[in-house]
């Protein structure tokens, strides 16, 4: 299979090229901000099409939409191409997918709160120890209690729950506090907020529409629509580990391929570090290690190389640098920390070098065979054949239109879950509530007779002073009075004598119960 053509050599005059079968050995694009890495991705992203490996990548300044269309092909970048080796160049479109969290700028992406899980989740609401705990607990009694957590709704709905019985699921499940849960909630607001009450439902997004290959046997790149995603930075570093988390657990093992079967590329990778915990940046190591044998090659992109942490930065096994201007203390380190992360080249001085570098120049250093790194090359850097720069709406309607995943994506649906199966229990609880707590006497014959006695509601004054009265006199004249014209009027003058027992005992049980007297 042919390498991915990089540059051209300055001093050596040589192709430099990166081979397809050490694609998965992940890789390095660094430089400071103007230098051309843009440009350097999307020559990247169209060698991997080109030999049909998909490609997934962050779209941050709205620029790397080019590549979905062809770029103008003026006299400079012919000559350029010409000058590097390009013998086929010419202005040519990738098929691409443009994806957006927020569903405007492309397909919406989405994940479950399930899928997502609660230690992302975690990281996401910026909970402590003791939150995040109350988290997992929430998830575990999800699952024991069959209850599907797809979006907020369902995890808002959860905590209620939780402290409604936060008295029999500390008991169980471990110590919940009010606080912690109104942490949890406070912190869903702001993530809602953000947008992310459009990240979590369904249909959630599906790995195999992130890896097609065209009907020309070209890899399909997925673009994310960025430049709003990158302002709440650790949403966005926390659904690309979420992404790249799910190529690493739902992948099979397939070892060393010829070509890998999916590129990742991360760009404003120091987002993914910043004030990341211990535990999680161990975790961000793990998968960066092992999913190379599932066949996923991951490249980052930053300004520093020492944005990336060296138990990272070691696994990376493809380099390209651009230039960094050592202005500042920090500039120079990062210069110093660059030049020995390459092999030495006898016939090049990386130091000063990285320092001298042009726009659309950079340092490279690639897998060679047998898996070792060749020595550092100061490269010209081969032009794409997209555009590059941005696309208008209607060339990214027409895009959109001709979509291989379709409208799949577009709709949301809320199916039943656990926010619809916790409100639906509450209704039939309210429902329930008035008939089970309804007074047997209310209605009927013995309404009337109470009415008789105290009156209607709306004269309650009445009422209490009448009961008062009664509890004075309750064994006295006016049971007598009264219970005589009830057994009248039940009993006629017939049975006066029978009827006034009747009636006296009658008032006697109504006394007694609305006063509490046996």
């Amino acid at each position: 299979m042919d390498p991915i053509l990089l540059g051209k050599g300055v001093t050596d005059d040589v192709a430099v090229t990166l081979l397809p079968k050490y694609g998965n050995r992940h890789g390095l694009v660094a430089g400071a901000t103007g230098t051309g890495k843009t440009v350097t991705l999307m020559t990247l992203a169209e060698g991997f099409s080109r030999i049909g490996v998909p490609v997934f990548m962050a779209d941050v300044k709205g620029d790397v939409a080019g590549l979905a269309v062809p770029g103008e092909g003026g006299e400079k970048l012919q000559a350029r191409a010409a000058e590097i080796g390009v013998a086929d160049w010419a202005p040519a479109a990738s098929p691409v997918v443009f994806w957006d969290l927020y569903g405007k700028l492309g397909h919406p992406v989405r994940t479950t709160v399930s899928e997502m899980g609660p230690t992302l989740l975690g990281r996401i609401l910026e909970l402590n120890d003791t939150q995040s705990g109350v988290l997992d607990i929430v998830f575990k009694l999800a699952d024991d209690r069959g209850l599907l957590l797809l979006d907020l709704d369902d995890l808002r709905a959860l905590l209620n729950l939780v402290a409604e019985e936060r008295k029999a699921i500390s008991a169980e499940y471990g110590l919940v506090s009010p606080q912690s849960v109104a942490a949890i909630q406070r912190a869903l607001l702001r993530l809602a907020q953000d947008g992310g009450e459009r990240f979590f439902g369904e249909p959630a997004l599906e790995l195999a529409d992130l890896m097609r290959v065209n009907h020309d046997g070209r890899g399909v790149i997925g673009i994310l629509a960025a430049d709003q995603l990158i302002l709440k930075p650790r949403l966005y570093a926390t659904f690309l580990l979420w992404l790249l988390s799910e190529l690493f657990e739902t992948l099979p093992e397939v070892g060393d391929l010829d070509k890998p079967k999916l590129a990742f590329i991360f760009d404003e990778a120091h987002l993914l570090f910043d004030d990341a915990p211990a535990a999680l940046k161990q975790r961000i190591e793990q998968v960066v290690r092992l999913i190379r044998s599932k066949g996923v090659g991951v490249y980052f992109c930053s300004q520093f190389p020492d944005d990336v942490p060296d138990n990272i930065l070691g696994q990376l096994g493809n380099r390209v640098q651009h230039a960094l201007r050592a202005y500042t203390p920090r500039d120079q380190k990062a210069v110093k920390t660059a030049a020995q992360t390459f092999v030495p080249n006898p016939k090049l001085d990386v130091a000063a070098a990285i320092s001298q570098l042009g726009t659309g120049e950079a340092l490279v250093s690639t897998l060679q065979d047998k898996g070792v790194p060749s020595p550092v090359q100061q490269t010209r850097i081969a032009p794409p054949r997209c555009r590059m720069g941005a696309i208008t709406e209607s060339e990214r309607m027409k895009v959109r239109a001709g979509s291989p995943v379709g409208t799949r994506y577009d709709t949301a649906v809320n199916r039943e879950s656990a926010a619809e199966l916790l409100a639906a229990r509450v209704q039939a609880a309210a429902q329930d509530a008035p008939a089970a707590g309804k007074d047997p006497a209310e209605g009927g014959f013995g309404q009337k007779i109470n009415e008789f006695l105290f009156g209607t509601r709306r004269r309650q004054g009445v009422v209490e002073s009448v009961a008062k009265q009664t509890t004075r006199n309750v064994g006295g004249s006016i049971g007598r009075s009264v219970g005589s014209s009830i057994g009248e009027s039940i009993a006629g003058k017939a049975g006066k004598k029978y009827g006034g027992q009747i009636g006296n005992q009658i008032v006697r049980g109504i006394l007694g119960g609305i006063f509490g007297r046996r």
